[in-house]
């Protein structure tokens, strides 16, 4: 079925409605992002030291205090005071002999990302706990990977906007079970489930965000819902200080939620899906969905177009359908739809888990918070600009594999040479790496959301979008072990992203195409030549779309045949009878048959 050319156009394209709904699906991507990055404020380090223990000091110097008290107390070095030691009196020496453990907990330069009081300060998550603030940061990105695979597969079932609201209406009481966590175990628990929640409404907005729109409008509206990812992202800081407490910011971005499920939860602002409905058969709601949208288009077309013959021809089904709905286990059994699965689900695990490669060169040159936030936020609404300008006019498949070489390049650079580099050239190469990344793993999702076939976009786009949450994951992980093994990973993701670059070039492009809507045109899609020929493929001068310059032979041969249809057609002409007098053999001394 080709929805585009043949429903969608007819119905007024990317028109006054699909405009207005479009822009609805913007919005909610800055409350989206306030909920995904809440999680670096709330968790952010404050600088902070052992609080003084008289307990442990001589008796002659249990008065002391203020500075004196801190001397006597806690280690200083180079880079300030100890953060996780006391000093260690033997019974009667005058002096500290060893060190130990904080025993009255820590005092905390406050505020941390402008929050007076976080997790950190709430549990005490340093020194030897300070492996749980990762570890928390891994929980929430685990439970936006289940919910990519869990709630994609509800999005093919029972469409997108039953998901959208569904886990948007889920999410709200989650956000207010973590403002109010007792416990490290119980936030554990809750930022897991959240974090599921909130994919499940990302990825039904991304997918039917898609479906409104034609080829050539598919890019910019995608981008422009990144660049309000990146707002939210941005306002996420004012945000906290206003808050000023982890509780009340964790509160603020639950009620934008709230406020989003009250407002956004009208069918009027999101629909469910037109093209999903006619490719899963469910005629009576398409009908409904597809004249809503015609008539908001300011298109009015006749009864006729709406019909169920008419639908039914261009599903190319014959009688009255029932509803049919695949499901993942459908995609592994394919084999073009789970070729570009796997390799647009690689790029984007590798676009995302080489990223820690690169920021990790900015810790010693942005040493506030703040900075390397911003920094990362306005690198990220570049790398939009970037596929702005250039997807639509070179090619999916071209741009990624570009992004990628860079990406590969810079990180092999940075591997092998930084210890003989400048600082500024080794701070020029990282930041370019992060945008390359992040390009290339916006671009393998748009990619995905392009070549995966409507009956199974919302899995199959839930799988790649899972892979890249694997990569994200990596970064937390390396920091609950302290970054012990960095080098073998920043190794591992260099050479994926090379290798990587062989398989890009298996993939279809899809510029300029309409969407796949069943598994048979997601199957046939062909990848294009690598390089264009120069060359005619046929060089056979009867196949030539030029007359002009074809050998005396080809053009005797060519008049030969014109001459054949000429008799051929003056043949059909010929009324019955004569054609039988034609036919029938002359008698024998016949002279005129014989002349």
């Amino acid at each position: 079925m080709e929805f585009d050319a043949r429903l969608l156009r007819p119905a007024g394209g990317f028109g006054r409605r699909a405009r207005l709904l479009a822009a609805a699906t913007w919005v909610p991507n800055a409350a989206l992002a306030l909920g995904f990055f809440a999680g670096l404020l709330l968790a952010a380090p404050p600088a902070h030291r052992c609080r003084p223990d008289p307990a442990l000091l001589p008796p002659a110097l249990r008065n002391l205090s203020g500075r004196a008290l801190l001397n006597a107390s806690v280690p200083r070095g180079p880079a300030g005071w100890s953060r996780c030691l006391l000093y260690r009196y033997a019974p009667g020496a005058a002096g500290p002999n060893r060190t130990g453990p904080c025993t009255r907990g820590w005092d905390y330069e406050l505020p941390a990302a402008g929050l007076r009081s976080s997790l950190v300060t709430q549990w005490d998550l340093v020194c030897s706990d300070r492996w749980k603030v990762p570890l928390e940061q891994t929980t929430y990105l685990l439970g936006w990977l289940s919910g990519c695979i869990v709630l994609g597969l509800a999005c093919d079932r029972f469409g997108r906007r039953a998901t959208f609201v569904f886990s948007l209406v889920l999410a709200v009481p989650l956000g207010i079970g973590v403002a109010l966590a007792l416990n490290y175990m119980m936030l554990l628990s809750l930022r897991l489930l959240l974090g599921a929640a909130l994919a499940g409404t990302f990825l039904s907005l991304y997918v039917a965000r898609l479906e409104l729109c034609d080829p050539p409008h598919r890019l910019m509206v995608v981008m422009v819902a990144g660049f309000f990812w990146v707002a939210g992202e941005l306002l996420l800081p004012g945000l906290a200080v206003l808050c000023r407490q982890w509780r009340l910011l964790q509160g603020a971005v639950t009620l934008t939620l709230a406020l989003l499920a009250t407002c956004w939860g009208c069918p009027s602002l999101f629909p469910e899906s037109p093209r999903w409905l006619l490719a899963t058969r469910q005629l009576e709601k398409g009908r409904k969905g597809l004249r809503a949208l015609a008539e908001g288009n300011g298109v009015s077309l006749e009864d006729e177009f709406y019909s169920q013959e008419h639908l039914l021809a261009e599903l190319e089904s014959e009688g009255a359908p029932l509803p049919r709905y695949h499901t993942l286990c459908e995609v592994f059994s394919t084999r073009v739809i789970w070729k570009n699965s796997l390799i647009l689900g690689f790029t984007a695990f590798i676009g995302s888990g080489i990223r820690p490669c690169f920021t990790r060169n900015l810790a010693p040159y942005l040493p506030q918070f703040h900075f390397s936030y911003f920094l990362l936020a306005a690198l990220e609404a570049a790398a939009c600009l970037f596929l702005c300008v250039t997807v639509n006019r070179v090619g999916r498949r071209p741009i990624l594999l570009l992004c990628t070489i860079l990406t590969g390049i810079a990180s092999l650079l940075l591997l092998a040479l930084t210890q003989y580099l400048l600082d500024w050239i080794i701070l020029t190469l990282s930041v370019l790496g992060i945008a390359y990344s992040q390009a290339v793993t916006m671009l393998s999702i748009f990619f995905a959301s392009e070549v995966l076939p409507t009956v199974v976009r919302g899995a199959g786009l839930g799988l790649i979008m899972a892979a890249s949450f694997v990569g994200k994951a990596a970064g937390p992980i390396m920091d609950i072990q302290n970054n012990r093994g960095f080098f073998l990973h920043h190794v591992v993701f260099a050479s994926f992203a090379i290798l990587s670059v062989l398989s890009i070039m298996l993939l279809p492009e899809s510029k300029g195409k309409g969407l796949p809507e069943s598994l048979q045109d997601g199957e046939s899609q062909r990848r294009p030549p690598l390089f264009r020929s120069s060359r005619r493929r046929d060089q056979l001068p009867l196949l030539s779309p030029r007359s002009a310059g074809l050998a005396p032979e080809a053009q005797d041969y060519a008049r030969l045949v014109t001459a054949t249809k000429k008799m051929l057609s003056s043949h059909r002409r010929t009324p019955p009878r004569d054609r039988q007098l034609l036919l029938e053999p002359a008698p024998h001394g016949d002279p005129q048959q014989e002349t």
